[in-house]
């Protein structure tokens, strides 16, 4: 009787006009089920009023069997709807949008850590070739292409900031930071970093600037493309260079310069994709080469050459944006990235020439393989303080 009692609730109860929901069963009154959607409607519309299901008062045993059905408000369920989908997915293409060189900075170093075998030179994927050479020289191409001919002509005959960058690089890093730092190391710290690596510290000082990432980032940081091509052409003028920047320019004589004003955000994001491209490569081979060196000594190079990168940076975008040199932004952007970056293309087959055979080889290498990812990522990440500081010198 008692299951036939239940069955017969249950069938006069579906007659009633309420949603199918599923409901919250909470022990409770004795003759009544009060059925209520636990559902919150998104428009913050009212929920629905319940209704009430009288059980036969001469079965007081069936009734105890069964409980109050209620959806108290505190436990209502909020059901996203698809335009509150839509406005977070919104929201996080913003965000990426606003960051997308960071984001991309974070996943490249990620997946070159899972996968390095991907993307180190002479992978199936070829990096070294279709982002080292060509992704480049399509930069070296747009660079042209953007550059009015009478710029990069003012640019070349700037002796002024050509000499600043050029004595900074050869003459600054070397005798102002290479040396002191050396020696002061192995004066107040002996035996925290090996001879040869020391060495290979004050190696890294005396290198020329980097070819690529020098202008790239300048290009990145809206500085002076065509002071960053003059100073490091100086040091490499060579086909890599010259011939793409001379089709840019003899493209800017046909429809392709207003093709590219009209898509310059497109194209600018072109470059950080080449940028990205080369952190990923860099990384990957760092992985998968290894520097032979033990993790103390890593450790030590790992938390040296940031800060000293980071230092440089700041240092000299201060001094290149100083008033009584007289430069203007983007020539003391394009100055301050040209001096503070240091060569892996030049360098190592610089020193691999000079010390071949030296059994201290290894040592002399690890500083410049380190550095070169890391002025990549610090440049990168330092970009807007450098933007909001010099500002504020330019104010001061």
């Amino acid at each position: 009787m008692k299951i036939v009692a239940v069955v017969a609730v249950l069938l006069s109860s579906s007659a009633l006009p309420v949603k199918s929901d599923a409901f919250s069963i909470v022990r409770g009154g004795a003759n009544r089920i009060s059925t209520k959607p636990p559902f919150r409607d998104v428009g913050n519309n009212p929920l629905v009023s319940s209704r009430e299901v009288h059980l036969p008062s001469s079965d007081e045993s069936t009734s105890a069997l069964y409980a109050e059905v209620v959806a108290p408000n505190e436990y209502a369920i909020n059901v996203p709807s698809l335009s509150n989908i839509l406005e977070y997915f919104n929201k996080a293409s913003t965000f990426i949008s606003k960051n997308f060189f960071l984001v991309g900075m974070i996943v490249a170093v990620s997946f070159a850590r899972l996968i390095p075998e991907l993307g180190r030179n002479g992978s199936i994927l070829r990096p070294e070739l279709f982002i080292g050479k060509y992704g480049v020289t399509t930069i070296f191409l747009l660079s042209g292409l953007s550059i009015k001919l009478k710029e990069l002509a003012n640019a070349a005959v700037n002796l002024k900031l050509n000499s600043l960058i050029q004595t900074v690089t050869f003459v600054a890093w070397p005798f102002l930071v290479g040396l002191p730092l050396t020696k002061g190391i192995d004066f107040m710290f002996p035996g925290f970093m090996p001879a040869p690596l020391l060495d290979g510290l004050l190696i890294l000082t005396c290198l020329p600037t980097t070819l690529n990432m020098c202008i790239l980032l300048t290009a990145k940081a809206e500085g002076s493309v065509a002071s960053a091509l003059c100073n490091a052409v100086i040091r490499k003028l060579c086909s890599k260079v010259l011939l793409p920047v001379a089709v840019g320019q003899a493209l800017r004589a046909t429809p392709m310069k207003d093709f590219y004003a009209k898509n310059a955000g497109l194209f600018k994001r072109f470059q950080e994709c080449v940028i990205l491209g080369i952190v990923w490569n860099a990384f990957c081979n760092a992985f998968t080469s290894g520097l032979g060196l033990q993790m103390k000594h890593a450790a030590a190079l790992l938390t040296l050459l940031p800060v000293l990168h980071a230092g440089s940076l700041l240092s000299l975008s201060s001094f290149f944006h100083s008033k009584p040199l007289g430069l203007s932004s983007e020539e003391a952007k394009a100055a301050t990235f040209c001096g503070a970056q240091k060569t892996l293309a030049f360098g190592l087959p610089l020193i691999n020439t000079i010390f071949e055979g030296n059994m201290n080889l290894a040592a002399y290498c690890a500083p410049l393989m380190i550095m070169h990812p890391l002025q990549i990522v610090v440049g990168s990440l330092l970009m807007p303080y450098l933007s909001d500081h010099n500002h504020k010198i330019k104010q001061a």
